[in-house]
């Protein structure tokens, strides 16, 4: 194996996981109900009716995963924090065995040599929250701060970094519009409320954490991908461009001092009464590093048009997630077109595949999209993006939201009776990877 020149010398090599989806213990050690927790338990909501009660184990499992890291030569790992394993009221008293857990497992990853990179919210908010409103009411945002000050006074000199949302877009959309994720509502009004105030959370919690550990990288990780038009046809390019503004603008625009997009405004319809005198500044806080979450781009065509005929088929991962690995370098130039010289992290890509029945460890599909996609990320440097580090989704197959435990996106295959964990060849190609050695990346 030779030495991949595209990828510079101190190229952060990670795997990322959420908390919810991993750790199980749902009612040990003081931790309150989450928003995942009541809607996985509701009927209809999650695949097969499954539930993250035990999903990985990881709550007790956890240094056995941290081995399983150090054996592949993880540079680091991200994680997530559940804010109602920390503070169970979602305000106030601080359960402080909830955050022991995460002093044990940070320090376990120092001692391994693995640097851990910290989410705070991953979507599990404390169910009592949103019983007070949720996302759509801005006293969330504020008690998110308190949060945020709580962990990083407590972890934060020893992680890495500190990411204050996970892909806000998914949390204010399919969470408030669509009702396909917790809290499982659909409400327009209450998802542009949502997106504003979690934007605002973000901006307060960027100045807690300096507060508290100054010396601290802090950023946001976002869901972003190419939005093309279908056709050259004029609607087609309209269509496009409003889907760019609502999906990827939306979010990165107001946190990097551009306010929300002018044509997305526009078309949203949103009256912006959830807007303070000084919100936008107060978003804008500067940071120092954007997370880029990508999978798949997309294709848009307008509905006043007819519809095309079917193209050749594609490869689609059993998410029906088309493949396309340019949509990586593009997003990241499009991004830094916006950032300057900002340090990026490819903070999650991945491809979920159906185990193979005779030996679960064998996932050439997973490991082809892998190699594919780093090419992409090395095309990317090669044309001055200032990519500094990629993590895979997921270190282990987990509870994959709405998909419930039929969705497998693991670099190690998880037998979830046993909690038997086996490394996958991809896992194997991501150890390349970490070590310094990969193939030719095609």
């Amino acid at each position: 194996m030779a030495r991949d020149d595209r990828f510079p010398p101190g190229f952060t090599w990670g795997a990322a996981t959420a908390a919810y989806q991993i750790e199980g213990a749902a009612r040990e050690d003081g931790r309150s109900e989450s928003i995942w927790d009541r809607f996985s338990h509701t009927p209809g909501r999650v695949a097969n009716g499954d539930t993250g009660d035990v999903a990985c184990d990881h709550y007790h499992r956890y240094r056995e995963d941290v081995a399983l890291m150090a054996g592949l030569g993880l540079d680091a790992y991200r994680f997530s924090i559940a804010w109602p394993r920390v503070i169970p009221d979602g305000t106030g008293t601080v359960n402080e065995t909830g955050l022991d857990f995460y002093d044990r497992l940070v320090d376990e990853l120092c001692a391994r040599g693995i640097a851990p990179h910290l989410t705070l919210y991953h979507w599990d908010l404390p169910q009592v929250l949103e019983d007070a409103g949720g996302w759509a009411v801005r006293s969330t945002a504020d008690a998110f701060a308190a949060y945020a000050d709580v962990v990083a006074r407590r972890l934060g000199d020893r992680v890495a970094a500190i990411a204050t949302l996970n892909e806000p877009w998914c949390i204010a959309e399919l969470g408030y519009r669509l009702g396909m994720h917790a809290p499982g509502r659909t409400d327009p009004d209450a998802a542009y409320a949502a997106a504003h105030h979690l934007l605002v959370a973000h901006g307060l919690a960027v100045r807690a954490i300096r507060a508290a550990s100054p010396g601290t990288p802090v950023g946001i990780v976002l869901n972003v991908e190419p939005k093309r038009p279908a056709s050259t046809h004029p609607l087609d390019l309209e269509t496009a461009s409003l889907a760019h503004d609502l999906y990827n603008r939306w979010y990165l625009d107001p946190v990097i001092g551009l306010d929300y997009p002018p044509d997305g405004l526009r078309a949203s319809g949103w009256k912006r009464d959830e807007v303070r005198a000084g919100d936008m500044e107060l978003v804008a806080t500067p940071i120092d590093f954007v997370g880029v979450n990508y999978y798949t781009s997309r294709a848009f065509r307008s509905p006043l048009l007819p519809p095309l005929p079917p193209r050749d088929p594609v490869e689609v991962t059993t998410m029906g997630w088309e493949w396309d690995p340019a949509g990586l370098t593009e997003i990241l130039e499009w991004v830094h077109s916006r950032t300057g010289g900002m340090p990026l992290y490819i903070m999650e890509n991945g491809a979920a595949y159906d185990p193979d029945p005779a030996d679960p460890t064998r996932d050439p599909e997973r490991t082809s999209y892998l190699r594919r996609h780093v090419a992409a990320a090395g095309a990317a440097l090669q044309r001055g993006v200032p990519l500094r580090g990629y993590f895979a989704w997921s270190l282990l197959d987990n509870f994959e939201w709405a998909e419930g435990y039929r969705q497998r996106f693991g670099l190690v295959h998880v037998d979830f009776a046993t909690q038997e964990r086996r490394i996958r060849d991809s896992g194997r190609y991501w150890a390349s990877l970490a070590a310094g050695t990969t193939g030719d990346g095609s």
